[in-house]
């Protein structure tokens, strides 16, 4: 029997009873649609969706008119990026081919940092759901990145070596007794390369719409202290968010290394 294809809007407006028995409307953070049978968030796939076009806009046109004598601002810019991601992938892998993971390198970078900035600059709720944010403040996606990450280091380290080769390098060495933890290793790996990113990108979210709520909360008496706590906050949150980028990028590259180099006795 084949599977169907779903695609419909669940309702976020359901009752519940609370506070003594009373009935009343619990409202969820945004609309979800199932498709395949698996649930989506709107504002997650929309603020994706406006991550990728964004990369895909930014290069080409940075990318319009390439020059070797005199190059455009545009390409300069662009040019700087995957020097400094270069140093990421040359600094974390010291295999001879680590110029192979340096396209790798900058697309995550690129999609981490610009999915870190979406959620910055407002807000978009319509009614009573939310149809935008940041899609690193999801713990789905972030998850599904590092995961994907930590599967890519295991085949690269397979490819390079062999399956054989590779289990004897990546978790008998330095010594057999070493095995267990080095299992448990792929998985601290991965959780924790997903849930520091996400973990970072939610709290500045939440903090923005806290001191939104702030800055409302007494009419124009709090207006100016709200509006200067936000921009010092958003200005903060978009370090936190261009490090975060770093350090996500740095790490993948730290794992593929491991999986990568052999170790020697």
């Amino acid at each position: 029997m084949c599977p169907s294809i779903r695609l419909k809007s669940i309702s976020y407006e359901r009752t519940q009873k609370y506070n003594g028995g009373k009935k009343g409307r619990r409202v969820e953070e945004s609309r979800i649609f199932e498709l395949f049978g698996l649930a989506f968030s709107w504002n997650t796939v929309l603020a994706t969706v406006a991550t990728v076009l964004l990369i895909w806009g930014l290069c080409v046109w940075c990318t319009r008119k390439l020059s070797v004598d005199q190059p455009s601002k545009p390409q300069l810019f662009l040019e700087t990026i995957i020097d400094f991601v270069r140093g990421i992938v040359g600094g974390a892998i010291t295999d001879p081919n680590a110029q192979m993971y340096q396209l790798l390198g900058l697309t995550l970078f690129l999609f981490v940092f610009v999915a870190n900035m979406l959620g910055l600059p407002f807000m978009l709720n319509y009614g009573e759901h939310s149809y935008w944010r940041s899609p690193t403040a999801d713990p789905i996606v972030c998850l599904s990145m590092a995961a994907l990450m930590i599967l890519l280091s295991h085949y690269i380290g397979v490819e390079k070596q062999g399956f054989k080769g590779y289990l004897i390098n990546g978790y008998t060495k330095p010594m057999k007794a070493m095995i267990p933890l080095k299992i448990i290793e792929e998985f601290t790996n991965t959780i924790t390369l997903a849930l520091r990113l996400y973990g970072n990108i939610f709290a500045g979210e939440v903090l923005l719409g806290l001191i939104a709520n702030l800055a409302t909360s007494a009419g124009l008496v709090t207006w100016p202290v709200g509006i200067l706590i936000q921009i010092i906050w958003q200005g903060f949150s978009l370090f936190v968010g261009s490090i975060q980028a770093y350090i996500f990028v740095t790490l993948t590259m730290v794992y593929m290394s491991h999986k990568v180099e052999t170790e020697h006795e």
